[in-house]
């Protein structure tokens, strides 16, 4: 595996923060595999497997499903590929996850590259869960189970508390750049594309 053709991307930024629409546009212009792991566990959720049992109610609860579940199931993704050109979205979201994805890479010999923040003032945030939970429901489609505003607020605040220690974990690493993820898809995609230069 050479490391030129790996390449690592990790968005960090809370919960409404644009991240997925971001990553999407990225993995597609860079060919990336876009990870979710929201996604992948709302996937497992909605096909009602042994895991997705197991971690509705912790969604629900918008609480964070356990590490090891998350670690196997990246490691299982990744292990399948031939060069590890990845996004991660929404992981990792603990100290603990940043170390174990950390050893997970050095092992494929893909270190991370790059890793935009993505800051949104709280509100702004707020007011972009609702909106998405509204529009869905507009449009006949499902809405996700945390797309209301007390959800909301309880899922920012546990960002907050357990993704300060993630920041500071790969700042120290020089892979950490903030960008305003405030303004059109266009402008923050510029900010982010500026930042990984």
């Amino acid at each position: 595996m050479t490391q030129s053709k790996n390449k690592v991307v990790i968005f960090l930024g809370p919960p409404g923060a644009g991240k997925g629409t971001q990553a999407e546009r990225l993995a597609h212009e860079q060919q990336l595999l876009k990870i979710s792991t929201g996604n992948i566990l709302r996937d497992h959720v909605a096909r009602d497997t042994e895991l997705g049992r197991q971690v509705k109610p912790i969604l629900d609860a918008g609480q964070l499903v356990p590490d090891q579940i998350l670690i196997a199931l990246i490691r299982d993704k990744l292990a399948s590929m031939d060069n590890v050109r990845v996004i991660f979205d929404g992981f990792p979201r603990t100290q603990a996850q940043a170390e174990a994805l950390d050893v997970l890479l050095e092992e494929l010999g893909a270190p991370v590259n790059a890793v935009p923040l993505l800051e949104v003032p709280d509100q702004i945030l707020i007011d972009r869960i609702v909106e998405r939970g509204r529009q869905a429901a507009a449009k006949g489609e499902a809405v996700r189970s945390d797309d209301n505003e007390e959800t909301a607020r309880k899922r920012q605040q546990v960002y907050r508390e357990q993704t300060q220690p993630l920041i500071d974990h790969y700042a120290a690493r020089g892979h950490l750049y903030t960008v305003d993820g405030v303004g059109s898809m266009d402008e923050v995609y510029g900010r982010i594309l500026e930042g990984m230069k």
